[in-house]
């Protein structure tokens, strides 16, 4: 019941378009013993009709810049190739340390630098 209960959780944060890996991803690290290359996986598979879903959405309110988007997903496919690739030479351990750092990392940039106006 508590993957099913994760499962919503991070469809509407992905929905949001925040990003629902950032809750997945911990909680599966808790609640499994999945190696952290199965668990991005398994973040990844799920996020397909997650993203499918808001895309729609958003494409039906109109709030997509194609001319913006088209070489953010061009690059993005490319450095997603790369990144599988390099996640699947890192030791298990090592790549869920440096995913907490990336999380570490991104909370203590919210926390102080993203309200601050720019001058």
């Amino acid at each position: 019941m508590i993957i099913f209960i994760l499962g919503l959780i991070t469809g509407i944060i992905g929905g949001m378009g925040i990003g629902g890996g950032t809750i997945l991803i911990p909680g599966l690290i808790i609640l499994t013993g999945l190696k952290q290359q199965t668990i991005q996986s398994i973040n990844l598979i799920s996020f397909i009709p997650v993203a499918i879903v808001a895309l729609y959405v958003h494409i039906k309110n109109k709030n997509i810049i194609f001319k913006l988007a088209a070489p953010i997903v061009l690059f993005g496919l490319i450095g997603a190739w790369a990144g599988s690739k390099l996640a699947l030479n890192i030791p298990s351990d090592t790549l869920r340390k440096l995913f907490g750092f990336f999380l570490l990392a991104m909370g203590i940039y919210e926390f102080f630098y993203k309200g601050r106006k720019k001058e």
